[in-house]
């Protein structure tokens, strides 16, 4: 196994294959021409999360798992137990550490990463320079760069990536959105998402070294080396920027994606965050408390998170609400209801919701050549939202936007944080 990850090296080890990429390549489009093709995935990040989705795929009909890899191994090979015994021995996945043995197997379809949010951008974009296709969850990236390279490197290379906002498969959902967009509850020009928990205290970390089952230089991957400290895996590194994005990215996202989806919008004008870390005196870099306003000229959305307090709006502890002139539609779980301007309930729909129909949505479309109905493109502006309001949150000040791109206009601070460094020969490139 290699420990030291070196991008360069990756890509000579891929040219040294000869014309093993072409070879895969016509695989991979064979299969998206006969649907009887068996989808072989590798899935990369074995948290909770990953093996979730690796257990889901596994369940799929014409799906094998053949891999599931984490720099920790111990929870490689945990993860490697789950799926076999989940799926009853019809998939019986190799625990491994390094993810290039998922790109270098030519049999391999797609490369599903639920790693940490610093791996998403750099390697969904590795993934379809190897012509797998991608699932990556959620937040589609850690900054904007890398979101717009993301959607770059998906049409270059005539990739399906579908990005983890499963809500966007669920047909209680997805009837919702339509009952806002054709006027059941009249003009809607404002959306409001939010996200409440109740986390405790990252505490202080220390100074340590890492657990001998952990590749850590493996973990950080394209992020530039930080010291290894007792707090920071398998979780709290959502907390700090160097690696997360705070509970806007975490969570946030699932809201704003479906806010943004209702009203129709793509990039804002101006974008204001208001909070901070307010009830803990401990590591966390990113707020616990954040209300953010995204102003897109002619409407208007707003996110509010609050990681220690569970109580949300509408006795939900994650929600997205539209307002119209003549009502109100919630979505609620997989379903949704709708009030009239005097408070009454007119309409209450249940819905399915879970990760399953949207992996079949991932696997049908590799196997038709269709376009995911969470695809990278819609990931990336939604995802970017989240990316503007930590900036605006970090700069200290209202953030201007040109609304063709949502980019930044005339803003050198806020500039800096549209991308970040890389490890030296990691930068992403298509």
């Amino acid at each position: 196994m290699t420990q030291h990850i070196d991008r360069r090296s990756f890509v000579r080890t891929v040219s040294a294959a000869g014309a093993g990429l072409a070879i895969a390549s016509a695989r991979i489009l064979h299969a998206a021409e006969a649907p009887s093709q068996r989808i072989i995935i590798g899935v990369m990040g074995m948290g909770g999360r990953g093996t979730s989705l690796a257990e889901t795929f596994a369940s799929l009909p014409g799906v094998q798992v053949k891999y599931v890899c984490d720099p920790d191994k111990d929870r490689a090979a945990k993860a490697a137990a789950a799926v076999e015994k989940s799926s009853k021995g019809s998939s019986s996945p190799e625990p491994i550490q390094d993810f290039r043995r998922i790109l270098d197997d030519r049999d391999v379809t797609a490369l599903t990463i639920a790693a940490c949010n610093h791996w998403h951008g750099p390697g969904t974009i590795l993934g379809c320079a190897a012509g797998k296709h991608v699932y990556v969850e959620k937040p589609a990236s850690h900054n904007a760069r890398e979101g717009e390279l993301m959607v770059e490197a998906a049409r270059r290379h005539n990739r399906v990536v579908q990005l983890g906002t499963q809500r966007r498969s669920w047909p209680g959902v997805i009837a919702a959105i339509e009952k806002v967009r054709e006027g059941a509850i009249g003009k809607v020009l404002f959306s409001r998402g939010w996200y409440n928990n109740s986390r405790g205290s990252i505490g202080r970390g220390e100074p340590a070294s890492p657990p001998a089952n952990l590749d850590y230089t493996l973990w950080q991957g394209p992020a530039p080396d930080r010291p290894f400290r007792t707090n920071i895996l398998h979780y709290n590194w959502h907390w700090f920027w160097h690696w997360g994005n705070g509970e806007l990215g975490n969570n946030g996202i699932h809201a704003l994606d479906l806010c943004r989806w209702g009203l129709g919008v793509d990039y804002p004008r101006k974008v204001t965050s208001g909070g901070g870390r307010y009830h803990f005196d401990d590591d966390q870099e990113t707020p616990d408390t954040q209300v953010v306003t995204f102003d897109f000229g002619d409407k208007f959305i707003t996110w509010e998170g609050r990681s220690c307090n569970p109580i949300g709006f509408e006795n939900a502890g994650f929600g997205v609400s539209f307002y119209g002139d003549k009502g109100m539609l919630t979505l609620d779980g997989g379903g949704y209801r709708i009030l009239d301007l005097k408070g009454k309930e007119v309409a209450k729909v249940a819905g399915e919701g879970g990760d399953r129909i949207h992996l079949q949505n991932f696997i049908d479309c590799i196997r038709s050549g269709q376009k995911p109905n969470a695809d990278i493109e819609h990931g990336h502006k939604s995802t970017l939202l989240c990316h503007l309001g930590n900036i605006a949150h970090r700069t200290g000040h209202v953030i201007t936007c040109d609304p063709k791109n949502g980019r930044i206009v005339n803003d050198k601070d806020a500039e800096l944080l549209w991308s970040r460094e890389y490890r030296p020969g990691w930068e992403p490139k298509v």
